[in-house]
């Protein structure tokens, strides 16, 4: 699996997370929304750098130069809820990509900290060959996303996955790399741990009801 970490270097990355972390600003929804958006957009931004380009020429008024452009648009997949704003910052990165939208959520039938995985919703284009973002903004224990990864390449064998997230846990990380080895991990900061709960420390909290409020 190959990984990049951008909390190991200075950019505005690290700014925007510092305000989703920051419990005072978290009330202001606007903000915690804009901020995925942006990071989702200088993610994508990186991320754009390791795709294929092709040569092209572009007509001025005066001349015709050779520049270059993206050989193929990416399909981006957003687990919802709080992928959504995530998403629209990859989508704003990559303005002529596919979209798809998966629902994923834990499911805790004992109505205890044991939990299931549960996918609930899935809209996407084919994804045969296709270069697949999928955006998520936590990765927690990694079950999220390895279930979802191995049900979307049902919908076709993508060329090449990158999952786009903004925290992320060891534990989930390691998960992942057992699991889903072929991926390609973005990652703004990699945290501490996870606790009794299977939370991220020190995380940012519920990213979901952050954005669009409590949910049942």
């Amino acid at each position: 699996m190959t990984k990049h970490l951008f909390s190991s270097q200075n950019s505005l990355i690290t700014q925007y997370l510092n305000e989703l972390r920051d419990f005072s600003k978290q009330t202001n929804r606007r903000l915690f929304n804009e901020n995925l958006q942006q990071i989702g957009f200088l993610m994508g931004y990186e991320l754009s750098k390791h795709l294929t380009w092709k040569e092209i020429e572009v007509e001025t008024p005066l001349a015709v130069c050779k520049s270059a452009e993206l050989e193929e648009q990416p399909v981006i997949i957003g687990i919802m809820r709080a992928g959504a704003p995530l998403l629209e910052g990859l989508r704003k990165a990559f303005d002529s990509a596919d979209i798809g939208f998966i629902g994923a959520f834990r499911n805790h039938p004992n109505n205890d900290d044991s939990f299931e995985v549960a996918l609930d919703y899935l809209a996407c284009p084919s994804l045969e060959g296709r270069i697949v973002i999928l955006a998520d903004p936590m990765l927690a224990t990694g079950q999220s996303l390895v279930k979802t990864v191995k049900q979307l390449e049902k919908h076709g064998k993508p060329k090449a996955i990158h999952i786009v997230s903004v925290v992320g846990a060891p534990e989930g990380i390691a998960h992942l790399e057992q699991e889903i080895p072929h991926i390609t991990l973005w990652l703004a900061a990699q945290d501490s741990h996870l606790n009794t709960h299977s939370y991220i420390v020190p995380g940012l909290g519920d990213a979901g009801d952050l954005c669009f409020g409590p949910k049942l």
